[in-house]
């Protein structure tokens, strides 16, 4: 009898292990909510409000921007620091990316974790922004972005060029909380 429960307690922690590790490799979210409110860098008059909503494996994000360069694209990436501090934004470091991937198209797979899709402006400098992504969460685990910044970059985003898809200057930052 004894022997019995020794086999059976192991299959039960076996099974329980097995459980913790599709957990961690299948993170989802269920609705977890960050926002970053971006102010002006570089000597721009960018600024922007973002938000991120956790649905299953991908992040729902909506934002607004004005102040952006009329009729154009910026690049706009998660970036690995919470540091907006530097006139220039440079103290948020380089893109989020968790995975150690090349820079890329967004949802493709390879790319890093923090590249977004561009955002549009209209005749008056304005934008409205809505992009479903996944390859990151919304809490502060090791592919979180809370505590993370939020980067709107003068240029449009090439989606080739390495490390940073060639975006220009950072023009708006935001802390993501």
């Amino acid at each position: 009898m004894i022997k019995k429960l020794k086999h059976a307690s192991f299959a039960v922690s076996v099974v329980g292990v097995l459980s913790l590790v599709a957990c961690q490799t299948m993170e989802q979210g269920t609705g977890q909510k960050a926002s970053a409110n971006l102010d002006s860098r570089s000597g721009s008059r960018a600024k922007g409000e973002v938000m991120f909503t956790w649905q299953g494996n991908d992040v729902l994000i909506n934002g607004k921007f004005s102040g952006l360069k009329p009729n154009s694209e910026q690049g706009f990436h998660v970036h690995e620091k919470g540091d907006c501090s530097a006139p220039d934004a440079t103290s948020a470091g380089g893109h989020f990316n968790p995975e150690t991937k090349s820079h890329g198209m967004p949802n493709s797979g390879m790319n890093h974790a923090g590249d977004l899709p561009n955002i549009k402006s209209d005749a008056n400098g304005n934008a409205t922004y809505t992009a479903k992504l996944h390859g990151f969460a919304v809490n502060i685990g090791p592919n979180g972005i809370v505590g993370r910044s939020v980067v709107v970059h003068r240029d449009p985003d090439d989606y080739k060029s390495q490390p940073a898809g060639n975006s220009g200057p950072r023009i708006a930052c935001g802390l993501i909380k």
